[in-house]
């Protein structure tokens, strides 16, 4: 909200003219010091929250990359970033582009709710309420088409024949909405996705000539691939919604079955549909070919709903994939279901890899029937013998869920940089805390582990399990240090003790607050 101070001097004067001692006819009232121009960066303001709202203040629309130490992707983001705004600088003035580094501003984090890197939101009018986010977007060409729908037309109105061939052959990918009438709720919803999906072309016509044209006689949504339709879909007032489209839409940007390697692990990610089925399967093996024809045949049906993904199980580079779901040479070949959302895994009860059994194991899991797949390590005998706990699937619950304890948890991936990094400083933790009975420092491979009422995050990450029948597990956000560590105990147990009057755990340090965490960009499989 923009604050404005009106300050009113009453110089009246009922009679005459003021003397001229008063007022010197050579006097100016002083004018208000012009701020300097912000800095910019090949096109890009370089935001920092003392300058933030001004930026906001001064700008129509303003699109804003939040990044942290630049990574990689990071990087490559930045690049195209600054490319788009270069072509926006005279063709859209009013649409600017920034950037900010929030590597040591959690409170913007939190207030903006960025938890992963680079993310990019779009500022409207100034206002700092509910931005929105562009995701999936990576390529220069696609920043200027997305931040022209939110600011213009999100589709082109076709009103000959000629002007949809142009816009069909015009890429790989293309949209076309034919409806009786441009005034409707699927029109509303057409128009809403259009925005979402910068990658491709839009067009929408309400011709009958253009209709008889393609064959079309109600209300539908036609998908082309490389000038011709792939998919049509009839469109019903109140029955589709935007991610139900944007989610069928982008699934052709995609094969129907995707194999899962370095170039299309992030266009994989980037389709909003959070089940994938993975087939592990050598490429090589004398059965592959019917294994595959199978599973693309069974990926028809159930398009948008849940993406088909193959793992060559022969390329060495897919390790990191194997160990995440667990898949052993003996498996081979397996079937498995994750869901995004909530890191569930299903295993395909049958065997054989049939067209039959995959239909019938993709639709018991979208109706809510199919069987969680869970692993656990068996529980080391010396589980409790050292300053940090182990926990394995089968002893998590009996541990981090005993309401005598406080129990505080490392869940750790082996193969991560990070989680070796800071293993020593969690086992320093565990020996700080050794003599207190009410505290347990503990970890658990979460890898090899599968705990159903944890929601993971970034490796590593941690959450803390309160004693006491009214204290619900909190996630920990703060610095990865052990005086970090030791504080949020601290300040957590500071909160515990209030009601009852109870004394600190540990008692080592008080009137501590607890630290925001560095988040750096995701880990892919």
């Amino acid at each position: 909200m923009k604050t404005q101070h009106f300050f009113l001097l009453p110089l009246l004067f009922f009679t005459g003219f003021p003397a001229a001692d008063i007022v010197s006819p050579n006097k100016s009232n002083p004018k208000k010091a012009k701020l300097p121009k912000m800095k910019k960066e090949n096109n890009v303001l370089l935001l920092k929250k003392s300058n933030f709202d001004r930026a906001l203040n001064e700008t129509k629309y303003l699109l804003v990359e939040f990044y942290v130490s630049l990574p990689q992707s990071s990087r490559n983001l930045s690049e195209e970033f600054a490319k788009a705004a270069q072509q926006l600088k005279k063709e859209a003035p009013r649409i600017q582009f920034g950037k900010m580094d929030v590597t040591h501003q959690p409170d913007l984090r939190k207030e903006f709710n960025i938890q992963e890197f680079p993310t990019v939101k779009f500022f409207v009018d100034g206002s700092k309420k509910d931005p929105i986010d562009c995701k999936g977007v990576r390529q220069a060409s696609a920043f200027i088409t997305w931040v022209k729908r939110r600011t213009g037309p999100s589709t082109v109105l076709i009103n000959s024949t000629d002007q949809a061939e142009a816009i069909i052959n015009a890429d790989d990918l293309a949209v076309i909405g034919f409806f009786k009438e441009l005034r409707n709720d699927s029109v509303e919803v057409f128009c809403e996705t259009a925005r979402d999906v910068p990658e491709m072309p839009f067009g929408m016509t309400a011709s009958e000539d253009i209709h008889a044209n393609y064959g079309i006689q109600r209300n539908t949504l036609v998908v082309f691939k490389k000038g011709k339709p792939v998919h049509n879909e009839v469109l019903e007032d109140g029955r589709q919604n935007k991610l139900d489209l944007m989610r069928l839409i982008k699934t052709f940007s995609l094969d129907l079955v995707t194999e899962y390697n370095l170039e299309t692990s992030v266009k994989i990610f980037d389709v909003p549909v959070e089940n994938h089925i993975l087939l592990f399967t050598p490429m090589n093996s004398e059965t592959f070919s019917a294994i595959y024809e199978n599973y693309k045949s069974a990926a028809v049906e159930f398009r948008g709903k849940i993406m088909f993904v193959l793992v060559n199980t022969n390329e060495t580079r897919n390790g990191r994939v194997f160990e995440y779901f667990r898949i052993r040479d003996v498996d081979i070949p397996a079937v498995r279901i994750l869901n995004l959302t909530s890191n569930a895994m299903y295993k395909m009860p049958a065997d054989e890899v049939t067209v039959e059994n995959l239909k019938e194991f993709c639709q018991s899991y979208l109706n809510g029937k199919a069987k969680l797949h869970l692993s656990s390590e068996e529980i080391p005998e010396d589980w409790d013998k050292m300053p940090v706990k182990v926990l394995v699937g089968k002893n998590f619950n009996s541990i981090a869920f005993n309401k005598t304890m406080t129990v505080f948890v490392m869940f750790y991936a082996p193969w991560s940089y990070d989680c070796r990094k800071l293993l020593p400083i969690w086992d320093k933790l565990g020996e700080q805390y050794a003599s207190h009975k009410d505290i347990i420092i503990a970890k658990t491979d979460i890898t090899a582990n599968d705990i159903l009422s944890i929601g993971s995050g970034r490796y590593p990450f941690f959450r803390l399990f309160p004693a006491g029948p009214d204290h619900q597990e909190v996630v920990y956000t703060g610095e990865h240090t052990l005086e970090a560590f030791s504080e949020f105990l601290e300040e957590q147990s500071k909160r515990k003790a209030e009601p009852g009057e109870k004394e600190p755990l540990g008692g080592i340090k008080e009137d501590l607050s607890q630290r925001e965490t560095v988040i750096t960009e995701k880990e892919e499989l």
